[in-house]
């Protein structure tokens, strides 16, 4: 396929086999597609669009099935690959941002053309993150040995990198705050937050190697951070206070909340339990459906995160990638593509997973239960 193509619909249609939810299998090609990183949507605000990423034209590109669900696929982006978790969608609609190795591009999703925001030459970046009013947006950066955050404006201007000692993960602005980014940094201790403008850098929550924080992300608009402990429990900060409550003691992995805070999608893990919706302030869950998924990645069998010795040995394994940044196939945090990453439509009726069940992943949308 090539920038522009259509090809006729993929979808199947489906029926949980622990539920009986429907499922609609979007994609159906013998290359891997999967939705957007489960931070981010997959769907254009309207519900009209579902966007996935695949490699089925030999490098990794942007697709939209539309009109969501049967409508045909259509190639959004092509020429160099783009990070295949890298997509966020405007809060308009109109357009969509991405990463190429060190750049943050903009397509306009009616034209489908392409715009560079910001290019910092040799590097890797991760995916960009905008703020709640549009106009600014962050994205982790590695360039010369060096770890850090790139924050600029949207249209181009203001841009800076805010440096930081280790690796930079999944930096996000606050929903409510919009002048603080949250992000992660790896290894332990895992939270930190800091102003647009480099001030304030701190970390917001002490806690050493054996305490495998991951998935942090926001409460919806309440602005507390929810997170995991894997696989432990699913459990929130209060941004202001620093005080941890525990949501649920089960094996919740990648955490989607709803836009208000009182609901989380989750998947799990070792053992795959399924997707869940969880109840913020009771803790109670509801099955929705079984990816069977194979969620690739040593690490998850352990309750700690990735030492030296571990990626020495995913080293001698012969064309390892060894960082989320390569988007390659990492032996210890597995092929991002095995893991289901759940994630919220915009009525948020239903769910957006990934699963490799047939032998090659493909994207699945599942009604959630009334």
């Amino acid at each position: 396929m090539s920038k522009g193509k259509e090809t006729r619909s993929e979808l199947v249609r489906l029926q949980d086999h622990a539920t009986g939810v429907e499922v609609l299998q979007l994609t159906a090609s013998p290359f891997i597609s999967h939705a957007t990183y489960f931070l981010q949507s997959s769907f254009t605000p309207d519900g009209r669009t579902l966007l996935f990423i695949s490699n089925r034209s030999g490098s990794w590109q942007l697709y939209a099935v539309t009109p969501y669900p049967d409508g045909p696929v259509r190639q959004l982006t092509g020429g160099a690959p783009i990070h295949p978790f890298s997509p966020a969608i405007a809060a308009g609609g109109d357009s969509v941002y991405f990463v190429r190795g060190a750049a943050i591009w903009r397509l306009d999703l009616a034209s489908l053309g392409e715009t560079c925001i910001i290019d910092f030459g040799s590097g890797s970046m991760g995916e960009p993150s905008l703020d709640a009013t549009g106009e600014w947006i962050v994205a982790a950066l590695k360039k010369d040995g060096q770890s850090g955050l790139a924050v600029g404006r949207t249209d181009g201007r203001d841009w800076q990198v805010l440096p930081f000692p280790r690796t930079v993960i999944h930096p996000q602005f606050h929903p409510v705050q919009t002048e603080w980014i949250e992000f992660a940094g790896d290894p332990a201790p895992r939270m930190h937050r800091i102003k647009r403008d480099g001030t304030g850098l701190e970390c917001l929550f002490e806690h050493g190697n054996d305490y495998f924080v991951v998935h942090e992300t926001f409460l919806g608009r309440t602005g507390d951070l929810v997170y995991t402990v894997w696989p432990r429990e699913l459990r929130v900060m209060d941004w202001a206070k620093r005080t941890h409550r525990t949501i649920s003691g089960f094996n919740a992995w990648h955490i989607t909340p709803n836009r208000d805070g009182t609901k989380i999608l989750c998947d799990t893990n070792h053992p795959d339990r399924g997707i869940f919706l969880v109840d913020a302030a009771s803790g109670a869950r509801k099955l929705i459906c079984m990816p069977d998924a194979s969620c690739a990645g040593s690490q998850w069998k352990t309750s700690r995160y990735a030492l030296a010795e571990d990626f020495a040995a995913a080293r001698s394994g012969a064309g390892t990638k060894l960082s989320w940044m390569e988007a390659g196939t990492d032996t210890v945090y597995g092929p991002q593509w095995t893991h289901p990453h759940p994630s919220f439509s915009p009525d948020e009726k239903h769910v957006v997973f990934a699963s490799d069940r047939t032998g090659t992943t493909q994207v699945y949308v599942a009604a959630i239960p009334d």
